[in-house]
């Protein structure tokens, strides 16, 4: 039997590992995956956060239990690369420690350095910012946020600190509450449960694919039209786009997105408004996490920003 199902290639080596790795350290079973790298190698590009379990940082020793979702970042891996250099760039802090970053992004920013993307990202402010952050894998950041979406992201500053919100993330008792405006009419609240992996053929996108990894999500309306919405979204899994996805994939696809707009297509004052604003209209709002050394329960909220909020106003006036 193989260790792995690798998927059809990516930006990067993805494979997805097997119930017969279930209870090893993931060095192990990283080793028994990837065996045209040495075991130092690997335990060498888990320390510097370039390999994802499940979209996530993890420590080498951590048991992996199958079916997990593992990415190598092959840029990393195989290039030689310039390291992360920091920059002296604005940022949007909402609160700070010696364990904790909050920070509210803005649309636009990058949140790691990839390629095309070596600078003017937020790892690069975070080195300007706090150049400690040098030590920890990613700079200490443990989740993502869309280029286009803007929000809350929570980084952390030790690396006791990183390890305790990754084991969070996992736990699923980090909440995340996202404001979005799709099109269409959202009737009632509900819940999609619908796994979400890689395309079949456009691999620069996520779908509803019957062997993607578990995702829920649930939403419910706050306001709209006759053909828009504004819905808060909370998620219970956190996979890479999943609220864009699954807003489509119930028909209700979020403005101004490029890739998962399509399907529905809004009026035509509803699109030119979309169109105006240029981007995805999806913001993290609210943020709830335990704190990694206090253990106190610590919620953040962010106003939507002002092209949100003047799409909503355009919506409002025109679009009733």
């Amino acid at each position: 039997m193989p260790h792995y199902r690798p998927p059809p290639a990516t930006t990067g080596r993805e494979v997805t590992l097997t119930d017969d790795l279930a209870g090893l350290r993931l060095d192990q079973a990283l080793a028994r995956c990837f065996p045209e790298y040495s075991r130092s190698q690997l335990r060498t590009w888990v320390d510097e956060g370039r390999i994802t379990v499940d979209g996530l940082v993890a420590p080498a020793k951590r048991r992996v239990r199958g079916d997990e979702c593992v990415v190598l970042e092959m840029a990393t891996a195989t290039a030689r690369d310039a390291p992360d250099l920091p920059e002296d760039r604005p940022l949007d802090i909402v609160f700070e420690d010696d364990q904790l970053i909050v920070i509210d992004k803005p649309a636009g920013l990058v949140v790691h350095p990839g390629a095309g993307n070596r600078s003017g990202t937020l790892l690069n402010a975070l080195l300007g910012y706090r150049p400690a952050l040098a030590q920890l894998p990613r700079a200490g950041i443990v989740h993502r946020l869309d280029k286009e979406t803007s929000g809350l992201m929570v980084v952390a500053a030790t690396l006791e600190a990183q390890t305790d919100l990754v084991r969070q993330l996992q736990a699923r008792t980090v909440s995340r509450i996202y404001h979005a405006v799709v099109t269409g009419r959202v009737e009632r609240a509900g819940s999609v449960d619908a796994p979400v992996g890689r395309h079949p053929t456009q691999r620069t996108k996520m779908a509803v694919v019957q062997r993607g990894r578990p995702a829920r999500t649930h939403y419910r309306p706050l306001s709209g039209g006759a053909d828009w919405t504004l819905v808060e979204c909370s998620l219970e899994t956190g996979r890479t786009h999943q609220i864009r996805v699954h807003m489509q994939h119930i028909g209700h696809p979020l403005l101004g997105d490029p890739v998962y707009g399509g399907g529905r297509r809004p009026s035509p004052g509803v699109g030119a408004h979309a169109g105006a604003l240029g981007r995805q209209a999806l913001h993290a709002v609210a943020l709830s996490l335990d704190h990694p050394a206090s253990r106190e329960r610590l919620t953040w909220r962010s106003a939507l920003p002002a092209d949100l909020r003047a799409l909503l106003q355009a919506l409002e006036t025109t679009c009733r």
